[in-house]
């Protein structure tokens, strides 16, 4: 039976009476087949498993969708119990922030000014600062990532390395449509021509992605990424296309790396990502 709980107090409770291995999912609800696929990877890791919803204030700035966010709790819920998780958290921004926007924030360091960082100003020490909160509140052995949010995942992994953080970090790969649009909560903006221009995104990828397995150099790869994504539907505005190493750190693309996409779709902003394997000797 799935338990939901909005209050610290509540939460601290129903994370007292746990025993074992405990993971936790952190989402902002509005949950979907990528989420529920989440949910069960980490249902088979652990012996109790906690999922947050919370829409987190500090990582949406001025012009972002924050108000428009879609709150879904009850289907949420059901997404929750056909996983199996034990227990919800579902904080209200009051609950999370009681003195209000906290002053003390975490750092993302340089890779958090990068690309989504570029992009989103401050949206990393938003990011970082509640899940560090939320670490702390249900006291995770595992925490479970998806992929499809890489640049987080890293980071994430960075902040517990860094600030000694006792949880692993367990990422888990991106969920697809069969048709390679990567499932996101954003994608209920998308108008049905809309989402048919999303698809520039996936098929940038995957055009790098073949280019790579073809035994091209970075410099081709990213070139064929870029050609795939212009020559896709009119209507996408490209945000980034970058071939990094696998941990997102600067210098030279060799061996395991990965390919970023970010881009706005009418008035909706997608990303993606691929991990692909370079020549490395290219």
């Amino acid at each position: 039976m799935t338990e939901l709980v909005h209050t610290r107090a509540d939460l601290a409770r129903a994370r007292s009476a746990c025993t074992g291995t405990v993971g936790v999912v952190m989402t902002m609800g509005a949950l979907h087949e990528g989420h529920e696929t989440l949910l069960r990877q980490a249902r088979a890791r652990v012996d109790h498993l906690i999922v947050t919803i919370f829409v987190n204030p500090l990582q949406f700035g001025p012009n972002e969708d924050f108000d428009r966010y879609p709150r879904t709790l009850e289907d949420d819920l059901e997404v929750c119990r056909r996983a199996r998780v034990d227990l919800v958290f579902a904080p209200s921004v009051a609950e999370m922030y009681p003195g209000g926007e906290p002053v003390v924030r975490v750092s993302p360091g340089s890779l958090g000014e990068d690309l989504e960082g570029l992009s989103r100003p401050g949206f990393f020490h938003g990011v970082l600062t509640v899940v560090l909160k939320l670490l702390q509140l249900t006291r995770a052995d595992l925490t479970f990532f998806g992929e499809k949010d890489f640049q987080q995942l890293t980071l994430v992994r960075r902040m517990c390395r860094d600030l000694d953080v006792p949880v692993e970090v367990i990422g888990v790969p991106t969920v697809r449509e069969p048709d390679g649009l990567a499932l996101s909560s954003r994608n209920r903006y998308l108008s049905p021509v809309e989402r048919s221009v999303a698809l520039n995104l996936s098929r940038a990828l995957r055009a790098g992605a073949e280019a790579a397995a073809a035994g091209r150099d970075a410099g081709s790869v990213l070139s064929a990424a870029h050609l795939a994504f212009g020559a896709g539907e009119p209507g996408a505005r490209l945000d980034y296309l970058v071939l990094t190493d696998a941990d997102l750190e600067p210098g030279p693309v060799r061996g395991p790396a990965r390919l970023l996409v970010a881009a706005w779709v009418g008035g909706t902003r997608l990303i993606d990502n691929a991990e692909i394997r370079l020549d490395p000797k290219s």
